[in-house]
């Protein structure tokens, strides 16, 4: 292996560190910069990377106070930047019923009995993650695939339940809510949302898309805090969710949409010194609030670099498994329904002009080929060839095949969750049937091959944090049954880290100072316990991350959950 020189970080006049805080000794550095290539050691001090080099080159920044340790062989790279999640949700998803794993219905209502039982009459039963393609048999009576709430009423009549969809697109309902929330038979939807009727006409508790809010509200009204009450309960929520991404690796979060009053809390976090890993946040809110409002929440680097807010996010259309996705066709299993817009186009042009107006990113959840082309559509009615926008499309997972060209030609970045491809891989024939799957469904292969930013991430809570397992979908395309979807679509090792690492920072206008391990760049790093760009492809799923370090500080450790 040739090693390298040692490159050391040049900080204006001031001179570069001559010792370490920490270095990492005897292992594979991989730092995803082509200039530089692999290394055995890395230094770092005062929150930057100092050299990258051989094991003796770095032995020479070490001094009485450095903390040393040796990898023994193992793989270091730049830490996981999340592109896609919801930084809040993850924590929220931890706090009420978790139903990710769930396989059948029954499970869910065996849960949903027992929170009753431990619940006050009236008291809210919360609980997200259940997928209806997911189990291993269809509910009794079920309107397209999806349960009907008596069963759900009959064993919580006191107390309103919602369950929210694993994608976030759909919740079920039981009666207690509905009767709270003033649904029945002739309750109009709002715009963007349905509710499901049965065959006599009555709601079955599925709400999609923007139907939720009918709930939402009056549940919110129902849990109504003080102010003091809603900052430390979002607090708890990063704290969890902080906790669970430095487990996984995860040393910057792209965080897919929040109200004004989230920022607030999560710059008090920030300046507290709280706040352990790195946020880049997108903004939500209508464009009323953001006019009027944006240019005062606008803030890159923020306490030490750890929070950035300079993008707005807007929803297209829903999602595929809930059938909410916008297509140019009807979907093949329910040829009555090409799907759901839920921001009127003439709406998010306006919000495009209040990006360009205030030098905002615009980044729009559009997952059907009928929402991708409407977005590249105000994209291109506003395109500016000499301006560095980095407007991006959240999920990209649809395309009709002559919009590929289109994400190059208009510089626009495809910010994709490679686990959504092998998750939703399974039923995704049966909404889209097999031409439309194969031309334009996840096609990571072909935007990359066009010369478009592809980036990575999991749109948890919708899946699990987990990088590894989102990588491992990337590299693989392998589903649950043991074949694969569609693999010609597949990425290559490097390639696939460098939509987590590089990609990622150069989508948030941040790879000057992060997605790799180049001296001068913060000294963000992740320690693996296998060598996933050279292990058997099998042996990928089951890595383990053994040291997560942000600003060249240990902040997670295997074993002890906690340095």
């Amino acid at each position: 292996m040739r090693l390298l020189p040692i490159l050391l970080l040049a900080t204006g006049c001031a001179a570069a560190p001559t010792t370490a805080d920490l270095v990492l000794l005897d292992g594979r550095v991989v730092t995803v910069d082509p200039a530089l290539g692999d290394a055995e050691a890395i230094a770092m001090g005062g929150g930057r990377i100092l050299a990258v080099g051989s094991t003796d080159e770095v032995r020479a920044f070490i001094d009485a106070d450095t903390e040393v340790i040796e990898l023994d062989g193992k793989l270091a790279i730049p830490g996981f930047i999340e592109g896609h999640g919801h930084f809040a949700g993850i924590g929220s998803y931890k706090l009420n019923l978790e139903l990710m794993e769930t396989r059948s219905w029954q499970e869910i209502l065996a849960m949903v009995e027992a929170a009753v039982a431990d619940a006050e009459p009236g008291d809210w039963i919360l609980g997200r993650g259940w997928h209806q393609e997911k189990w291993d048999r269809a509910p009794a009576d079920s309107v397209e695939g999806f349960p009907t709430h008596a069963s759900l009423s009959a064993i919580s009549p006191d107390n309103p339940v919602l369950l929210r969809h694993a994608s976030g697109h759909a919740s079920f309902v039981n009666a207690k809510a509905m009767q709270l929330a003033g649904i029945d038979a002739a309750t109009a939807p709002p715009h963007g949302g349905e509710i499901l009727h049965d065959a006599a006409g009555q709601p079955t508790g599925l709400l999609r898309e923007t139907a939720q809010a009918l709930v939402g509200r009056v549940r919110a009204e129902a849990e109504v805090r003080t102010p003091t009450e809603e900052r430390a309960h979002l607090v708890r929520l990063f704290e969890l969710a902080q906790a669970e991404c430095l487990s996984k690796g995860i040393t910057s979060f792209q965080d897919a949409g929040s109200s004004f009053e989230v920022v607030d809390t999560l710059r008090e976090f920030a300046e507290a010194g709280e706040l352990d890993l790195r946020m880049w946040v997108m903004l939500r809110g209508s464009n009323e609030q953001l006019a009027e409002r944006m240019d005062d929440y606008r803030m890159v680097g923020f306490a030490d670099d750890h929070l950035t807010v300079r993008a707005v996010k807007v929803s297209m259309d829903g999602a595929l498994g809930a059938r909410g996705a916008w297509l140019l066709e009807p979907y093949s299993d329910l040829p009555t329904s090409t799907g759901l817009n839920l921001v009127p186009p003439a709406e998010v042009e306006r919000t495009a002009e209040l990006c360009n107006e205030h030098g905002f990113q615009l980044c729009i959840h559009a997952i059907g080929d009928r929402a991708n082309r409407e977005v590249l559509d105000i994209y291109a009615a506003t395109h500016d060839a000499a301006v560095d926008r980095r407007w991006r499309i959240e999920h990209a997972q649809h395309l009709n095949p002559a919009e590929v060209p289109r994400f190059a030609a208009l510089d626009v970045i495809a910010s994709m969750q490679g686990v959504h491809c092998t998750s939703d891989g399974p039923f995704v024939p049966a909404r889209l049937g097999d031409q439309r799957s194969e031309e334009g469904a996840y096609v990571w292969r072909k935007l990359l091959d066009a010369g478009v930013v592809v980036t990575n991430g999991t749109d948890a809570p919708v899946e699990d944090v987990s990088p590894i397992a989102s990588y491992y979908a990337t590299v693989s395309r392998m589903l649950p049954d043991g074949t694969r979807f569609y693999p010609d679509q597949r990425l290559g090792r490097m390639e696939a880290l460098e939509t987590y690492t590089i990609r990622c920072a150069f989508a948030a206008f941040e790879d000057e100072l992060k997605g790799s391990l180049t001296p001068g760049k913060l000294a963000d790093v992740v320690v693996l316990d296998t060598d996933i760009l050279a292990c058997p492809e099998e042996d990928i799923p089951g890595t383990q991350v053994l040291y997560t370090i942000v600003g060249g500080e240990v902040r997670y450790r295997s074993g002890d959950g906690q340095p």
